[in-house]
């Protein structure tokens, strides 16, 4: 029988906890059981009959960490011990005495949990990993897979119409590990989730597991609405695991567990089970005690999925500007490296005075200790009133510090950002100073929308991405710009142009592409700065002509005339592709932007 057949006039209780299961039974905090389907595969396959004597009849293969990332290994032998898997599971469906004996059915699913993605990951190359484990779960001819403890959609959900496509009978779960709030580490709630999966035609069953224990499970699915087209799954952890010498110790916790469970099953949760910390005794006492024998009950409903539109966007000054066609004017300040903030306010004071639109503070550019961006940002908007732009890179803070610091950037009225993946820690500091990355700018861009969506409708930040014009051919930079666009960017900034081919590249992308470009304007101020710029800085296509136009014996008036007239002429060059104007200016010259704006800016 099909496991969705069953469903209709059956509760499912599947396995338990493999990873933690096996890390109590070897006595190894931290083992990796993944390793064990091929150096131990009798002791997988005996984890598997406990679970199948304790009742439960879905087992999954032993399979959740067994990417090339994690287990440090080759696709061959990734695939060899994919398919171990598959046989130690199959072997412990044949040889358990207990389902032999009352002839029961078991289902057996292939595990899949989330492969490590970081600002380095090549996005094709993770979705071939994910195929590569659909593939040998299906040739294996499995009854379902189960992508299991994800933070969001994102990539997987290219994965479901590919499995169906060569199975249609393969089943599909998708659970998604929850805080106590719940949320997911990609700041995604619990009903967003369920309102996606249920848009999902491919999708059979959907739910949580892992992230909180039974109790904070119970409240949580309270409030939760399951798509009344799927099936339900809930499998809580056993608890909060301590800390002792070196071991992750999980509470003996059996019968609150089970009290839980219940009260999970009569919320009418179709599938439900236990995650981590979690033994074949927890199964066999949620059997007990959950009539399996019912059919769950639907009780919940479906949603829609929140768009942010850009009208919500109203009362966002730069927004309106940026949209009513008017040319904008951002200027960039490099944030102090101490705590002397007396010459960066005063650069604020005149830029105010000159009608500028947005002033934009960079995040320790070229990976240099700097004032914080969004810090300096408050402290400018405060004190000025000027609009104010921080840019906000992946480099130094992890998801949960990002989280925070892009609240409190809220709190302090900031609604405008410029997400960028970050420039990287200098090769003499590598030794005591780590980059973060755990994103690029794509995914913390993916991770600011679904803040705005789920906290912040009113009023959402408004935030754009760095475009490197020059970076490669014109397709591929207009497929990182989608990418960015369909993530939420609303508007780029591009890297400063100096000629009339950058121009027409720019022209270019602006044909194709619906979106709002500032072009970056870099006013050079002496010959050593235009020939380090020309020099020692990737991305920027300096030509010869512009270089010649400096010598070393010009003076500090004479070289800021050159690089204004400059500014002026490209401006020009520009007028007819530019939604605004990007300036960059070194060492904070905003001396620049007088001289620049008497010489004729258009807005």
């Amino acid at each position: 029988m099909l496991i969705k057949e069953y469903l209709k006039t059956h509760r499912l209780i599947p396995d338990g906890s493999m990873g933690t299961y096996y890390s109590k039974l070897m006595n190894q905090p931290g083992a990796v059981s993944e390793y064990a389907n091929l150096s131990a595969p009798e002791m997988i396959e005996q984890i598997h009959m406990d679970y199948l004597s304790s009742g439960a009849r879905l087992l999954r293969t032993n399979t959740f960490a067994a990417n090339r990332a994690v287990l440090h290994i080759n696709i061959d032998e990734q695939r060899r011990l994919i398919k171990a898997a598959c046989d130690n599971a199959r072997n412990a469906a044949v040889k358990s005495e207990v389902v032999n004996r009352e002839g029961e059915q078991v289902w057996i699913f292939g595990d899949i949990g989330p492969i490590l993605q970081d600002a380095d990951t090549d996005e094709e190359d993770l979705l071939e990993e994910y195929r590569l484990l659909c593939d040998i779960f299906i040739e294996e001819g499995l009854d379902g897979i189960h992508f299991e403890t994800f933070s969001k959609l994102t990539h997987i959900e290219k994965l479901f119409s590919y499995i169906k496509s060569k199975n249609k009978n393969m089943f599909i779960l998708v659970s998604f590990s929850i805080n106590k709030n719940g949320y997911t580490v990609a700041g995604i709630s619990a009903k967003r989730l369920m309102e996606k999966a249920g848009q999902i035609d491919e999708i059979d069953a959907c739910g949580f597991n892992c992230g909180v224990g039974s109790g904070h499970m119970v409240q949580l699915m309270q409030r939760v609405a399951f798509p009344v087209n799927k099936i339900s799954y809930v499998a809580a952890n056993a608890g909060y695991p301590e800390q002792m010498q070196n071991r992750m110790i999980f509470m003996d916790n059996v019968g609150y567990f089970t009290k839980n469970s219940e009260r999970i099953a009569e919320l009418g949760v179709d599938i439900i089970g236990g995650c981590c910390g979690t033994t074949p005794e927890y199964i066999s006492n949620m059997v007990e005690r959950i009539n399996t024998k019912a059919t769950a009950s639907a009780r919940n409903i479906t949603g829609t999925t929140a768009v942010l539109e850009k009208s919500e966007m109203k009362g966002n000054a730069f927004f309106e500007r940026l949209q009513s066609g008017k040319k904008v004017i951002a200027v960039e300040l490099d944030p102090p490296y101490d705590a002397n903030t007396d010459q960066i306010m005063e650069c604020a004071h005149i830029l105010k005075s000159l009608g500028v639109d947005i002033i934009t503070f960079a995040d320790s550019p070229m990976g240099r200790s700097r004032v914080d961006s969004i810090l300096m940002s408050a402290k400018i908007a405060a004190e000025t009133g000027m609009k104010v732009m921080p840019h906000i890179c992946c480099r130094d803070r992890n998801m949960i510090s990002m989280r925070a610091s892009l609240l409190g950037a809220y709190i302090h009225d900031i609604r405008n950002l410029l997400i960028v993946t970050g420039d990287p820690v200098p090769g003499d500091s590598r030794v005591s100073t780590t980059g973060v990355f755990d994103y690029n700018s794509v995914q913390l861009m993916e991770y600011v929308r679904e803040m705005n969506m789920e906290h912040l409708t009113a009023e959402p930040f408004y935030f754009g991405g760095a475009l490197n014009y020059g970076r490669g051919m014109l397709d591929k930079v207009i497929d990182r710009m989608k990418r960015k666009i369909e993530a939420g960017a609303t508007y780029f900034l591009t890297q400063p142009i100096y000629c009339r081919e950058d121009a027409e590249r720019i022209r270019g992308i602006k044909e194709r592409l619906d979106t709002k470009i500032l072009c970056g304007i870099m006013p050079l101020v002496s010959y050593r700065n235009a020939t380090f710029i020309k020099n020692e800085i990737s991305g920027i296509h300096l030509p010869e002509e512009i270089l010649n136009r400096y010598y070393p014996e010009m003076s500090r008036e004479e070289a800021e005339n050159v690089g204004a007239a400059i500014a002026i002429e490209m401006m020009e060059l520009l007028d007819g592709i530019a939604d605004g104007y990007y300036f960059m200016l070194p060492f904070n010259r905003v001396s620049l932007m007088d001289k620049i704006i008497k010489g004729g800016v258009k807005q």
